[in-house]
């Protein structure tokens, strides 16, 4: 099998700021990903909530006590929140771009910083319903 001259050209397309542009579109691509991945750690949380309050009272006071603190709330709850807004969000923008709808770049971008702000308000209404 013969090789192929590639010449001084990137092998992988992926390195952003090397060979490619940020652009908002990458970054919410980068952004889904990672957000399904803090879903992943906010599940785990909710399956440790109710396993707690099935182990009985003592352990679901631990868990709960732990969740709730500000520790709890800034590094654990407050992210998986953003992140589910921000997935579920996003996931409808990908579903009206999977009917073909809305691929033009200036309506891409615009979906883009719509779900960007509804992310924080959707957030922060959830915080205030709960809290």
């Amino acid at each position: 099998m013969a090789d192929v001259n590639r010449g001084k050209r990137p092998l992988s397309p992926f390195m952003l700021g090397q060979y490619y542009k940020f652009q908002i579109t990458s970054g919410m691509s980068i952004a889904h990903r990672l957000s399904g991945i803090f879903l992943v750690f906010g599940a785990i949380l909710v399956v440790w909530w109710f396993s707690a309050a099935a182990a009985g009272p003592e352990a679901f006071a631990r868990a709960d006590g732990f969740l709730t603190s500000w520790f709890g709330i800034i590094f654990l709850l407050l992210p998986s929140l953003l992140a589910f807004w921000y997935h579920f969000l996003n996931g409808i923008r990908h579903l009206v771009w999977d009917m073909g709808k809305g691929l033009d770049i200036p309506t891409v971008y615009k979906t883009g910083y719509a779900v960007m702000a509804g992310t924080v308000i959707l957030s922060l209404l959830t915080l205030i319903i709960a809290f």
